[in-house]
């Protein structure tokens, strides 16, 4: 049996740094698995380095998996509303070997590493790719899905 029965998901557009840290820890959240392709952030506080160095802070670990970010055609995407055209570029992409390398690498750290979260930009999990994810992740291993939300600016 699977140490960790949930898989969280977080977006932190709209949030403070303070606030998502604050939510995954209250959450229990052992490891930040962060799903952008690109981990430079404009927002103070949500570029690898510093995100990494606040999680540690809490007693969270960081991990970056970059194939399961999405392509640039689906972020473009996203950005202007076309979350049917992300979801047909995304679902391409997830059939990529490197994508399902991490697919399977993040079922792993699921079952090993204690209660997981998803990290990505995107507030609402239903307009992102980590739902899409997490749904699988779901599917595959019997964890329950539970999507947080740090308090907003």
């Amino acid at each position: 049996m699977a140490k960790a029965n949930k898989l969280f998901t977080i977006g932190y557009e709209q949030t403070p740094p303070k606030a998502v840290l604050d939510e995954l820890e209250h959450a229990g959240v052992k490891l930040v698995v962060d799903v952008r392709a690109v981990t430079s952030s404009r927002r103070p506080g949500f570029s690898k380095k510093q995100l990494a160095a606040g999680l540690d802070e809490r007693g969270i670990a960081y991990v970056h998996l970059a194939a399961l970010g999405t392509p640039k055609e689906g972020r473009l995407a996203a950005r202007s509303g076309q979350y049917d055209v992300l979801e047909k570029v995304y679902s391409k992409h997830l059939k990529t070997p490197q994508a399902k390398e991490e697919l399977d690498e993040l079922s792993a750290l699921v079952k090993k590493a204690g209660p997981v979260c998803l990290l990505c930009y995107e507030r609402d999990h239903t307009h992102c790719h980590r739902q899409m994810i997490a749904e699988i992740i779901e599917a595959r291993d019997g964890v329950a899905v539970k999507n947080l939300a740090g308090r907003q600016v």
